[in-house]
Protein backbone atom coordinates (compact mmCIF):
# COMPACT_ATOMS: atom_id res chain seq x y z
CA UNK A 1 0.00 0.00 0.00
CA UNK A 2 3.00 2.33 0.81
CA UNK A 3 4.51 1.73 -2.80
CA UNK A 4 0.94 2.78 -4.23
CA UNK A 5 0.64 6.10 -2.34
CA UNK A 6 4.32 6.31 -3.17
CA UNK A 7 4.19 6.08 -6.58
CA UNK A 8 0.38 7.81 -6.87
CA UNK A 9 2.26 11.22 -5.28
CA UNK A 10 5.12 11.23 -7.40
CA UNK A 11 2.67 10.92 -10.66
CA UNK A 12 0.89 14.14 -9.22
CA UNK A 13 4.17 15.85 -8.60
CA UNK A 14 5.21 15.56 -11.64
CA UNK A 15 1.79 16.31 -13.50
CA UNK A 16 1.68 19.43 -11.51
CA UNK A 17 5.69 20.79 -12.81
CA UNK A 18 4.37 19.65 -16.49
CA UNK A 19 2.00 22.83 -16.94
CA UNK A 20 3.13 25.34 -19.34
CA UNK A 21 2.17 28.60 -17.86
CA UNK A 22 2.89 29.78 -14.48
CA UNK A 23 1.66 33.01 -13.56
CA UNK A 24 0.85 35.73 -11.09
CA UNK A 25 -1.12 39.09 -10.52
CA UNK A 26 0.79 39.37 -7.27
CA UNK A 27 4.19 39.42 -7.68
CA UNK A 28 6.31 41.91 -5.34
CA UNK A 29 8.96 44.27 -6.94
CA UNK A 30 11.23 46.91 -4.46
CA UNK A 31 13.73 49.23 -5.48
CA UNK A 32 16.08 51.17 -3.28
CA UNK A 33 18.31 54.27 -4.51
CA UNK A 34 19.01 56.03 -1.63
CA UNK A 35 22.09 57.69 -1.09
CA UNK A 36 24.24 57.63 2.98
CA UNK A 37 23.37 60.56 4.67
CA UNK A 38 20.09 61.60 2.85
CA UNK A 39 16.31 60.70 3.42
CA UNK A 40 15.31 56.98 2.08
CA UNK A 41 14.40 56.33 -1.33
CA UNK A 42 12.66 53.01 -1.54
CA UNK A 43 9.43 52.19 -2.59
CA UNK A 44 7.22 48.92 -2.99
CA UNK A 45 4.75 47.74 -5.86
CA UNK A 46 2.61 44.27 -4.72
CA UNK A 47 0.96 43.94 -8.09
CA UNK A 48 3.49 42.55 -10.60
CA UNK A 49 2.14 40.40 -13.34
CA UNK A 50 4.57 38.08 -14.50
CA UNK A 51 4.10 35.03 -16.92
CA UNK A 52 6.50 32.15 -16.94
CA UNK A 53 5.75 29.94 -20.24
CA UNK A 54 7.82 26.67 -18.90
CA UNK A 55 7.50 25.36 -22.54
CA UNK A 56 9.24 28.15 -24.63
CA UNK A 57 11.27 29.29 -21.77
CA UNK A 58 10.07 32.69 -22.03
CA UNK A 59 9.11 34.88 -19.07
CA UNK A 60 6.80 38.55 -19.32
CA UNK A 61 6.85 40.75 -16.04
CA UNK A 62 4.45 43.97 -16.09
CA UNK A 63 4.76 46.57 -13.45
CA UNK A 64 2.28 49.31 -13.48
CA UNK A 65 4.38 52.60 -12.41
CA UNK A 66 1.70 53.95 -10.29
CA UNK A 67 1.66 51.02 -8.23
CA UNK A 68 4.93 51.92 -6.19
CA UNK A 69 4.19 53.05 -3.07
CA UNK A 70 7.17 54.84 -0.81
CA UNK A 71 6.67 55.95 2.89
CA UNK A 72 6.18 59.58 1.58
CA UNK A 73 3.19 61.14 -0.44
CA UNK A 74 5.25 63.85 -1.53
CA UNK A 75 8.03 61.37 -2.92
CA UNK A 76 5.45 59.01 -4.86
CA UNK A 77 3.88 61.92 -6.12
CA UNK A 78 7.72 63.73 -7.54
CA UNK A 79 7.91 59.55 -8.18
CA UNK A 80 5.19 59.70 -10.67
CA UNK A 81 4.98 63.57 -11.90
CA UNK A 82 8.78 64.09 -12.16
CA UNK A 83 10.81 61.02 -12.58
CA UNK A 84 8.80 58.32 -14.23
CA UNK A 85 6.32 59.98 -15.82
CA UNK A 86 3.89 57.49 -15.23
CA UNK A 87 0.72 59.31 -17.17
CA UNK A 88 3.02 59.00 -19.80
CA UNK A 89 4.63 55.88 -19.49
CA UNK A 90 2.33 53.97 -17.19
CA UNK A 91 4.15 50.53 -17.34
CA UNK A 92 7.71 48.61 -17.10
CA UNK A 93 7.95 45.76 -19.06
CA UNK A 94 10.31 43.05 -19.11
CA UNK A 95 10.74 40.26 -21.60
CA UNK A 96 13.46 37.45 -21.53
CA UNK A 97 14.32 33.92 -22.20
CA UNK A 98 15.24 31.64 -19.47
CA UNK A 99 18.15 29.52 -21.78
CA UNK A 100 18.65 26.71 -19.25
CA UNK A 101 15.12 26.27 -17.72
CA UNK A 102 14.60 22.58 -16.78
CA UNK A 103 11.45 21.90 -14.37
CA UNK A 104 12.68 18.69 -13.39
CA UNK A 105 15.97 20.17 -11.84
CA UNK A 106 14.15 22.49 -9.70
CA UNK A 107 13.56 22.08 -5.79
CA UNK A 108 12.84 23.72 -3.03
CA UNK A 109 16.60 24.41 -2.80
CA UNK A 110 16.53 26.75 -5.75
CA UNK A 111 18.38 26.74 -8.52
CA UNK A 112 20.22 29.89 -10.16
CA UNK A 113 20.03 30.91 -13.89
CA UNK A 114 20.29 33.89 -15.99
CA UNK A 115 17.65 35.33 -17.88
CA UNK A 116 18.38 37.24 -20.92
CA UNK A 117 15.70 39.84 -22.28
CA UNK A 118 14.80 43.30 -22.90
CA UNK A 119 13.36 45.99 -20.02
CA UNK A 120 11.47 48.82 -21.16
CA UNK A 121 11.40 51.67 -18.78
CA UNK A 122 10.35 55.22 -19.72
CA UNK A 123 9.81 54.75 -23.13
CA UNK A 124 13.01 53.62 -23.37
CA UNK A 125 13.89 49.86 -24.01
CA UNK A 126 17.63 48.16 -22.79
CA UNK A 127 18.49 44.64 -23.34
CA UNK A 128 19.92 43.15 -19.94
CA UNK A 129 20.88 39.62 -18.40
CA UNK A 130 19.58 39.46 -14.89
CA UNK A 131 20.28 36.44 -12.66
CA UNK A 132 17.55 34.68 -10.85
CA UNK A 133 17.01 31.88 -8.73
CA UNK A 134 13.60 29.46 -9.26
CA UNK A 135 12.52 27.48 -6.43
CA UNK A 136 10.02 24.65 -6.17
CA UNK A 137 7.87 25.64 -3.03
CA UNK A 138 4.62 23.41 -2.88
CA UNK A 139 2.65 23.63 -6.41
CA UNK A 140 3.88 26.70 -6.86
CA UNK A 141 7.56 28.27 -8.89
CA UNK A 142 9.30 31.22 -6.31
CA UNK A 143 11.41 33.15 -8.51
CA UNK A 144 13.68 36.11 -7.14
CA UNK A 145 16.00 38.31 -9.14
CA UNK A 146 18.26 41.56 -7.91
CA UNK A 147 19.74 43.69 -10.00
CA UNK A 148 20.85 46.80 -10.73
CA UNK A 149 19.66 49.67 -13.46
CA UNK A 150 21.22 52.91 -14.16
CA UNK A 151 18.29 55.75 -14.35
CA UNK A 152 20.54 57.99 -17.34
CA UNK A 153 20.47 54.07 -19.14
CA UNK A 154 16.35 54.60 -19.32
CA UNK A 155 16.26 58.82 -19.24
CA UNK A 156 15.29 59.30 -16.42
CA UNK A 157 16.25 62.66 -15.52
CA UNK A 158 16.91 63.99 -11.78
CA UNK A 159 16.94 67.50 -11.53
CA UNK A 160 19.96 68.93 -10.34
CA UNK A 161 19.45 70.44 -7.02
CA UNK A 162 18.10 66.60 -5.84
CA UNK A 163 20.81 64.95 -7.80
CA UNK A 164 23.00 64.27 -4.18
CA UNK A 165 19.95 62.91 -2.42
CA UNK A 166 19.52 60.06 -4.80
CA UNK A 167 21.49 57.18 -6.45
CA UNK A 168 21.49 57.13 -10.08
CA UNK A 169 21.73 53.39 -9.70
CA UNK A 170 18.69 51.82 -8.20
CA UNK A 171 19.11 48.32 -7.07
CA UNK A 172 15.97 46.38 -7.51
CA UNK A 173 14.74 43.11 -6.24
CA UNK A 174 11.79 41.31 -7.59
CA UNK A 175 9.93 38.38 -5.95
CA UNK A 176 7.00 36.36 -7.47
CA UNK A 177 5.25 33.28 -6.84
CA UNK A 178 4.10 31.55 -9.72
CA UNK A 179 1.15 28.90 -9.98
Amino acid sequence: MKKITSILLLFISCFSLAQEKWTTQSGTINFEASVPLFEEVKAINNSVKCVLNSEDKTITCVVKIKDFHFKRELMETHFNEIYMESDRYPRAIFKGTILNLDLTKISSEGIGLPINGKIKIHGVTQSITVKTVIKKIANSLQLTSDFDLNTDDFKIKIPTMILPKISKTVHIHLNCTLQ
